[in-house]
């Protein structure tokens, strides 16, 4: 009760020192924004994936999770703000892992996916791709993918090391196979001009990114199917198992897993196509790759917060509100 009446009074505090700001009032370990609806969770993802957190150094982490560490036992300082507060917790869910508080490599972390991740995009949208050089960068994306999903997977429910292996295993060898097969297709179409063989290659990642998007989700959650997953009361509380809602929390984590690759590989060689009849690009080809570069780091940084942003953390069936997933830290984990 102690700790209770504490942390009530550092609530109470810091709402006072905020009462002519536009800040919500801070709660802790919670989302800053309403998941309710969908602009509500796309400002929250905007929050997750801020690059800017990559730049926080050792000594800003350390004083957000004091500051966090203080608000939690009563011990606040007077005048600290609740945008301090929002503040200090982005901070600490963008670098430490929630189950482990260990620090998540950069590369990995849910911030960095979008910078870490526009040079592969590049590459799998490059033109005149040989074999190697597609199987290349197939791999290289779904390698990234899973070092991702294991970094800020939910350590509280251990997975068996099995389950990533297969699930790894599986989005590789789909996206492989259906890129190099849809490659090889288009070149021996005979009715095909050089200009038209081109622009189909270069739309051929995204059916190979979002099959094996599918594929990883299937191998590793088929087990959900079997044994359900949890429904909860009103109150959060654990009531029971439901398959029908694995069934439909997979379909909805496979349709978001379909819908994030599409503007991030379907768009860029639309406006590159467009670009590259311009009197500049025509005259300058070495700018080619650096305006490619920017188009694909625009369309990812849209594309990635509307497409995990599209179905609630927590979905509601006809009786009871069920989990739609186990997310890792800190949403449900997006892939390119």
């Amino acid at each position: 009760m102690a700790d209770t009446a504490t942390t009530a009074s550092a609530a109470a505090a810091a709402s006072a020192a905020n009462a002519s700001t536009d800040a919500p009032p801070f709660q802790l370990g919670k989302p800053r924004f309403q998941q309710t609806s969908f602009y509500g969770r796309f400002r929250h993802f905007l929050d997750i994936i801020d690059p800017r957190t990559l730049f926080v150094t050792e000594r800003r982490l350390r004083e957000a999770v004091q500051l966090l560490e203080d608000y939690k036992h009563g011990t606040l300082r007077p005048g600290v703000t609740n945008e301090q507060l929002w503040s200090a917790q982005k901070i600490k869910q963008a670098i430490l892992h929630p189950d482990t508080n260990e620090k998540i490599f950069m590369p990995f972390r849910m911030s960095g996916y979008i910078p870490f991740g526009t040079p592969i995009v590049v590459g799998l949208l490059l033109p005149n791709q040989t074999l190697a050089s597609t199987v290349f960068w197939q791999w290289l994306n779904q390698s990234h993918n899973a070092c991702v999903n294991y970094a800020n997977r939910n350590a509280t429910k251990p997975s068996p090391a099995s389950k990533f292996i297969q699930g790894y295993l599986g989005a590789v060898i789909s996206a492989v196979s259906i890129a190099v097969g849809l490659n090889v297709l288009v070149q021996k179409a005979n009715k095909f001009t050089p200009a038209t063989r081109l622009l189909v290659q270069r739309f051929v990642p995204f059916p190979a990114v979002a099959s094996a998007n599918i594929c990883n989700v299937v191998l590793m959650r088929y087990g959900e199917l079997e044994e359900g997953i949890d429904v909860l009361d009103g109150d959060g509380n654990l009531v029971g198992s439901s398959k029908i809602a694995a069934r439909h929390a997979l379909l909805e984590t496979a349709l978001t897993r379909v819908v994030l690759p599409m503007p991030i590989l379907v768009l860029p060689p639309i406006v590159m196509s467009m670009l590259e009849k311009t009197a500049l690009l025509q005259a300058r080809p070495r700018l080619l790759l650096p305006v490619q570069s920017l188009v694909c780091l625009a369309a990812f940084g849209l594309a990635l917060p509307l497409a995990i942003s599209l179905f609630p953390q927590m979905s509601e069936g006809p009786a009871l509100p069920w989990s739609r997933d186990t997310p890792p830290h800190p949403s449900p984990q997006p892939e390119s």
